[in-house]
């Protein structure tokens, strides 16, 4: 059993996002805190909604304390206006807590000696592999647990706080929160579940800033205080607080609901939901609440625009799934255990398995960029993505096929999301001369990318086609990508191999955001697990495969004789001088040289160059690349790692050779690139060497210099990290066929002795292996979903 790695108080970066596919997140901090309300349909990192925290009230025979359920700030004085009374940092905190995560579940100890009572916290989001639905749902369970060790009856609260979106602007100047006029919270009871539901007539449901919030909970002894007193300055904290340290119970502030005024001073509507408990000598309560969030419409499109409230909106599609967000809540609520049960079975089985734990640490982490805002979903269901989040908007917008085609968490565990994306792509953005677009604008009707086509992200995205096909069996998507994945292998031959000699060597932009000239190990590989995978799609179709199959063969032969240098594949240049054309790489060993061959085997495609050449030019690529701060040299370009921190560069010239001008971002190290490297000696038997490149990404992430549950690159939460999931396949061996219904698997560490979880289009679970005492390895597959 893998142990979750903790994080104290003062790791001020550590910050778990909270939140389902396609809904946005809020962040858990190491403190307790919550932060980053990336909920309003675009990233928003520093953005803390006022008064937005947890408390909790006892009385332990007489004696009573009241405070907030986080610790306490840790001293930031150079702002220009001290701390906000809406960030309640004056309020009293505990003085340590520690953050400790088991995808999808946060747990959180704050500790204080001068507290009479035992606290800690749970909070998630359901997250069930083969259920999109039931894993983008836009609302949070917080579950606190108190503890009476004392020798009399503790009479607790714990309330929740949050203040009304409705109409959400932002802050002004002096950070008071800026809403419509004529928000409104209302106190509601439906069957068992009791709360505030907070709403507003400022804005029409068809506008941009719509927005509803609530507080749940299915607790029975609840109070509330709907809102807080809105009669001057900071009238509402004063009359909470009284209201709250005094006994606990919460009542109404008297002044009544008054839709067409807001607080002054804080500009906000806070409304707050207590749960009252006695807890005996030695037992335990436990307090949950759920918070829900229903910002329905999005920009049609990739914003930002010149005005984006004028731009065509397009609802969110947890927004056709819920009226609102009470019913999303409700809904939570209402299938609380079994959602918990099914995101507790998952946390288990790859927790649980003999994987070391920084590969388990890497999975399941970076599955919170699947669930930021780098990630939507449309109300159709199709699933759209930036490359990663900017502070405040998205970065490189377009589901970007070159960047994706490292991502690997959603094909294996949500493959209905990449399905719709590369139907999209297909049937939208490739045109009848063959040509994708990569990246998508047509998906929102409007016109298409005006780019060169990408060879390694066209390429790429037909290999995904394939792996979409072959992990679902889904015949009728094959049959409805088919013809345009014909025309899109047949643009190789209109714009990379004009000479029909099966080798790519006209101008050829990639993910790099260059172009390179000349034969060269990127696009040439990818184009050889294109036409694997296009001989295994005609197959299946009833179409001739030897056609694919007698270019593939020629075209691996000639590029082996071309690019083979002895130790790794290099580029032959267009022309004798490397030169010609800026940023190039030449004799350089590029760390994404044998990418194709990555995805190739993560695809069940096999090997498709020599065995000693690939596993050659993997063990190349860690001599030569992965290297210490002054092993790197000078970084010209953009600084990802420090001096005193190893990392895998993009590219090195340990022959010589290097262009005057080298290919853009050589020098830059990318956490994406790292893994599909580290993946790709998995399967070349370089296992060692494999987990030493996982585990020191994962070291990097320590949550004093960076955020352990977000990877960045050109932005936050960065798609090409979903490349981490590829370990789980390859470390396992797992490779399904949907045809026959069977996974095989062939562990490639511990094999005596290997557990591991396992998913594909239709089931996930988990394998084990033993061996016995005559040597023989026995597996057993347990189904769980």
């Amino acid at each position: 059993m893998t142990k979750p790695r903790t994080y104290s108080n003062d790791a001020v970066f550590a910050a778990f996002p909270l939140g389902g596919i396609g809904t946005g997140t809020i962040s858990l901090g190491a403190r307790g805190d919550l932060r980053d309300f990336e909920i309003f349909n675009h990233p928003d990192k520093g953005c803390k909604l006022p008064f937005s925290f947890f408390a909790i009230h006892c009385d332990t025979g007489g004696k009573t304390d009241a405070r907030v359920l986080e610790s306490g700030i840790l001293p930031d004085f150079n702002q220009g206006r001290g701390y906000h009374p809406n960030r309640a940092a004056g309020l009293p905190h505990f003085k340590k807590s520690s953050l400790s995560v088991r995808y999808p579940l946060a747990e959180l100890r704050l500790e204080d000696d001068q507290f009479p009572l035992e606290v800690s916290l749970s909070a998630f989001n359901p997250f069930i592999p083969l259920d999109a639905d039931d894993s983008g749902i836009p609302a949070v369970v917080f579950r606190y647990r108190v503890k009476n060790s004392g020798g009399k009856t503790a009479k607790v609260t714990v309330a929740a706080t949050m203040p009304n979106i409705h109409g959400f602007k932002g802050f002004d100047c002096f950070d008071n929160y800026k809403v419509e006029q004529g928000c409104f919270n209302t106190f509601r009871k439906e069957g068992n579940i009791s709360g505030i539901f907070m709403d507003g007539k400022g804005v029409p449901s068809t506008a941009l800033r719509y927005a509803n919030n609530a507080i749940l909970t299915k607790e029975k002894d609840v109070s509330a205080k709907s809102e807080w007193r809105k009669t001057g300055w900071w009238d509402g904290i004063y009359d909470f607080w009284d209201d709250f340290k005094t006994g606990g119970r919460l009542h109404e502030s008297g002044t009544g609901t008054q839709e067409n005024k807001i607080a002054p001073a804080t500009g906000a509507i806070i409304g707050s939901l207590a749960v009252h408990k006695d807890i005996a000598p030695g037992k335990e309560e436990t307090f949950e609440f759920v918070l829900g969030w229903y910002v329905p419409n999005r920009v049609k499109g990739w914003p930002p625009y010149e005005d984006d409230e004028k731009e065509p909106l397009i609802k969110n599609y947890y927004a056709v799934k819920f009226t609102d967000a009470w019913a999303a809540g409700n809904y939570l609520l209402s299938n609380l255990d079994r959602l918990e049960e099914k995101s507790k079975t998952f946390a288990g089985a790859v927790y649980d398995s003999t994987l070391p734990e920084a590969v388990i640490d890497a999975a399941m982490s970076n599955i919170t960029a699947l669930r930021s805002t780098t990630c939507f979903r449309i109300e159709d269901g199709t699933f759209a993505a930036w490359e990663g989040s900017h502070e405040h908007v998205g970065s490189c917008m377009g589901t970007c096929t070159h960047v994706w085609n490292y991502a690997q968490t959603a094909a294996f565990l949500f493959p209905e999301l990449e399905k719709s994306a590369r139907l999209n792509e297909f049937l939208r953005e490739t045109d009848e001369t063959g040509k994708m677009n990569f990246r998508t604008d047509r998906l929102f009707g409007r016109s298409s990318w005006n780019m060169l086509a990408a060879a390694d992200g066209q390429m790429g995205t037909i290999v995904r086609a394939y792996r979409e096909w072959s992990l679902t069996g889904d015949d009728t998507f094959l049959q409805k990508i088919w013809p345009k994945a014909k025309l899109a292998l047949d643009y190789v031959r209109l714009e990379w191999d004009k000479d029909g000699d099966e080798l790519l060597e006209d101008r050829q932009h990639n993910t790099y955001d260059i172009e390179f000239y000349g034969v060269n190990p990127l696009t040439g590989i990818f184009y050889l697990a294109a036409l694997a995978a296009m001989e295994k799609m005609a197959a299946a179709m009833g179409e001739d495969p030897s056609v694919y199959r007698s270019r593939r063969e020629t075209s691996a032969r000639r590029l082996d004789e071309a690019l083979w240098n002895g130790e790794y594949y290099i580029q032959a240049s267009a022309g004798d001088n490397i030169d010609e054309h800026p940023y190039q790489v030449g004799k350089g060993c590029l760390s994404d040289q044998i990418l194709g061959q990555t995805l190739a085997y993560l695809t069940g495609l096999g090997r498709l160059l020599p065995a000693e050449h690939l596993k050659s030019a993997a063990g190349a690529i860690f001599k030569h690349n992965f290297k210490t701060g002054p092993e790197r040299g000078p970084c010209l370009q953009r600084l990802y790692v420090a001096e005193d921190e190893a990392g895998l560069v993009l590219g090195s010239w340990p022959k010589g050779g290097k262009p005057k001008l080298p290919f853009v971002y050589a020098d830059e190290v990318w956490t994406g690139v790292e893994y599909q490297a580290a993946i790709d000696l998995v399967y070349e038997g370089l296992v060692d060497e494999a987990l030493t490149i996982v585990k020191t990404v994962r070291d990097r992430q320590d949550g004093y210099r960076r955020n352990p549950w977000d990877e960045v690159e050109c932005g936050f939460h960065y798609a090409r990290s979903l490349a981490s999931w590829g370990l789980i396949p390859a470390l396992s061996g797992a490779e399904y066929d949907a045809v026959s219904d069977t996974e095989t698997f062939k562990p490639r560490i511990r094999e005596d002795d290997f557990h591991c979880f396992f998913s594909n289009g239709r089931h996930w679970g988990m394998l084990h292996q033993v061996k016995d005492e005559k040597g023989a390895f026995n597996q057993k597959v347990e189904i769980l979903g």
